[in-house]
This record gives C-alpha cells, structure tokens and sequence, in this order.
C-alpha cells in the first residue's frame, strides 16, 4: 500500500513540475534583459560607488584610529 501511495505523487510531481517549468519559461520570456552598453553603464555605477564608499569608509577607519591612539596615549 505505501508503494502506491508514493507512485501516486511521483504522477501527480511530473504534471505539476512541468507545469512550473512551462510557467518559468513564460516569465523569462517577459524579462528585460539588459543591452551591453545598459550593462556597462550600470557596472561602472556600482563600481564608483564602491570606490566612494571605501574611501569614506577608509577616511573614517583612519580618523578613528587616529583618535583611540591618541586617547590611550
């Protein structure tokens, strides 16, 4: 009896995971996907970005540090 029962799902899986994959892929075909230059332009976005934050967070860790030494001296 338990044999059935798991043969059961596994045929009531397979339609429903097609299902699911027929329904990703009609999704997918909906999606803007970037163009090269759209992609270049937001990389060098978030690489400015990371440039300035590591910097600011650079300056800080060094005044920080400045201060604590000065402080334990």
């Amino acid at each position: 009896m338990a044999a059935q029962g798991q043969v059961s799902k596994v045929r009531e899986a397979v339609p429903r995971s097609i299902t699911f994959l027929e329904e990703t892929w009609a999704e997918l075909k909906k999606v803007h996907w970037p163009t090269r230059s759209e992609t270049y332009a937001a990389t060098m976005v978030v690489l400015v970005l990371v440039g300035i934050v590591a910097l600011y967070l650079g300056v800080v860790d060094f005044l920080l540090s400045q201060a604590v030494n000065w402080l334990l001296r």
